[in-house]
């Protein structure tokens, strides 16, 4: 029996239209019913992920959240942190010139001044609407090294993002956790930060295996949770490699494909 649903926002709980469906409103809802534990776990921070909680019902003091891709862990109801790795300013500022040396964009997010980027591009004005933030244009070279920052990315049209990722010195894979969210977001994270690494220390907290949570995602940045849990499940428009390392494939985002797999593997 799983107790954990742990669900990709943007590609997975939503659809196209960044909405989330009837149906799987209702297979969420007798879920909960039946005592599962959902958690919503995304690149997002938690502002951009608010009104999905809230609409979803899932605000109390039982409830927990992923944002940041497991970056920030905590309750929605009380908002204790129970997992937290970030990474600094230092981090930022090489994050921002490899960025222009590869010739694409970057934008961070810092616990002082909220989302925050060398130069506005359209990427980041993407970032700041879905997420609904204010954009603070700075020079990331005014950063202190220690300054907390969350996480830093690098934003571009897919094919200029992906040849800055071919270019990627090898060693910062050992220095952070770097994933891929949407083919115009590469995410530079703390080593210790990821979604599966989030998950876990929800699961841990509550006391609940592995083997009883179930995943579902569509891109690189799902791919932790993935394969941490106990059943992964890829949505039929996921990335390629993430439908590769899935145990299971569902419909896609715009067909109830996480109704569909709660349905069919968690509803009793």
């Amino acid at each position: 029996m799983y107790k954990l649903i742990a669900l990709d926002m943007d590609g997975t709980l939503l659809n196209s239209q960044k909405q989330i469906s009837p149906r799987t409103k209702q297979a969420i809802a007798k879920a909960r019913e039946q005592g599962i534990h959902i958690v919503l776990a995304s690149g997002r921070p938690l502002a951009g992920m608010r009104s999905k909680l809230e609409e979803l019902n899932l605000t109390s003091q039982d409830d927990y959240v992923l944002h940041y891709n497991g970056s920030v862990v905590q309750n929605v109801g009380t908002g204790d942190i129970i997992y937290q790795q970030i990474i600094d300013g230092r981090s930022a500022k090489m994050v921002a010139r490899l960025a222009k040396e590869l010739g694409v964009n970057a934008h961070a997010f810092s616990q002082t001044h909220g989302l925050i980027t060398p130069k506005i591009s359209q990427y980041t004005e993407v970032e700041a609407t879905i997420n609904d933030l204010a954009i603070t244009e700075m020079d990331f070279e005014q950063l202190e090294d220690d300054h907390p920052i969350i996480k830093a990315m690098m934003v571009a049209e897919p094919e200029a993002l992906t040849a800055a990722i071919r270019q990627l010195p090898s060693s910062l894979h050992q220095d952070y956790t770097i994933v891929q969210s949407a083919a115009f977001f590469l995410e530079f994270l703390n080593p210790n930060s990821n979604k599966g690494i989030g998950v876990k220390a929800i699961a841990d907290h509550l006391g609940i295996h592995a083997k009883e949570v179930i995943c579902m995602g569509d891109a690189e940045n799902d791919h932790h949770m993935l394969q941490y849990a106990g059943l992964g499940i890829a949505m039929a428009n996921a990335m390629e490699a993430t439908k590769k390392i899935a145990d299971h494939i569902t419909l896609s985002n715009d067909e109830d494909g996480v109704a569909v797999a709660i349905e069919q593997f968690a509803l009793r």
